[in-house]
């Protein structure tokens, strides 16, 4: 039992990594299956550049799409704003905002980032996409000191239509799959490069230490667990309470709920402050009493440069 609870608290801890593996894994047999089951190239000028981009970037669009969608932190600022503008930022911290915007976008680009690399790595798309451009530039490059049928056939060397020889074919598949190859490293490299820089430069400037981020993170973690928990239990009981009471015939039973602000309150987005030792907006309201009947656009919030955003 006790090696039980070791390997579940490891999972837990390490579930970040483990979710992008996972999406790593979900990106590596989605391409394989566009590019065996679904991918065609026409191997003709007028169609190979737009087919082979739209496959590229097409799923990563997608991907992208579905990465703000899904993202909590964005329908959290989004929702009633436009009703309430000042909910985006409030007394006036649009620089705050647009840090928010940045973090919720850098996030929903992990997915498409995958696709991209996988894909490039792959050279199937690429390589279509390539030969359909009738730049002079472009085909100086693949035909130089060549024939002048490799300028009339560069379009069909994806496919096994080409009129080129073996040897000739598979040169230029090399060097499609070679450039294909070197652009997906150059992107895995500065993604990894930029991650970098950007986690050392948000530690580098947080306003708490390493153990208590670790904490917060935890708390955070724990909060969201325990809410849904809750939402769901007190959801059921009021359903329960008004069925009864519908059915029955009856008055309800007293069953108090928090009001409209409370939840406006608690939805806000967060801002970190030395001066207050809270870890939510959930914890702030429920310990700052003053404040529960002020407007969510009144609410306490720091400046820019006093302000730690959570994940």
């Amino acid at each position: 039992m006790d090696n039980f609870q070791s390997i579940l608290r490891f999972l837990v801890n390490q579930k970040t990594t483990i979710g992008y593996s996972f999406m790593a894994l979900l990106t590596i047999g989605g391409e394989r299956i566009f590019s065996m089951v679904s991918f065609q190239c026409p191997c003709n000028h007028d169609q190979n550049f737009a087919y082979g981009v739209t496959f590229l970037l097409g799923p990563a669009a997608v991907l992208l799409i579905f990465g703000i969608f899904s993202s909590t932190r964005f329908w959290k600022l989004y929702t009633g704003c436009c009703l309430n503008p000042m909910k985006l930022c409030p007394r006036g911290n649009c620089f705050g905002c647009l840090r928010v915007f940045l973090s919720i976008f850098t996030g929903a680009c992990v997915a498409p980032i995958m696709w991209l690399c996988v894909a490039l790595l792959n050279g199937t798309f690429y390589e279509c996409a390539v030969s359909g451009l009738d730049d002079s530039l472009v085909v100086d490059l693949f035909c130089k000191n060549k024939t002048l049928k490799c300028r009339e056939e560069l379009a069909r060397v994806p496919c096994d239509r080409s009129k080129l020889s073996s040897e000739e074919r598979m040169e230029l598949l090399l060097m499609f799959r070679a450039q294909s190859q070197i652009l997906g490293w150059c992107i895995i490299i500065i993604g990894a490069f930029v991650g970098l820089l950007g986690t050392c430069y948000k530690n580098c400037r947080s306003q708490v230490s390493y153990l208590q981020l670790k904490f917060w993170k935890s708390y955070i973690d724990k909060e969201k667990e325990r809410f849904d928990a809750l939402a769901i239990e007190y959801a059921t009981k009021l359903a329960e309470r008004n069925l009864e009471s519908f059915f029955e015939n009856k008055a309800p039973d007293p069953f108090p709920f928090p009001n409209h602000k409370a939840w406006e309150e608690i939805s806000a987005y967060y801002t970190f402050s030395r001066s207050e030792q809270y870890y939510s907006t959930l914890q702030r309201y429920v310990e700052k009493a003053e404040n529960r009947n002020l407007p969510p656009e009144k609410r306490p919030v720091m400046d820019v440069e006093h302000e730690t955003e959570m994940n």
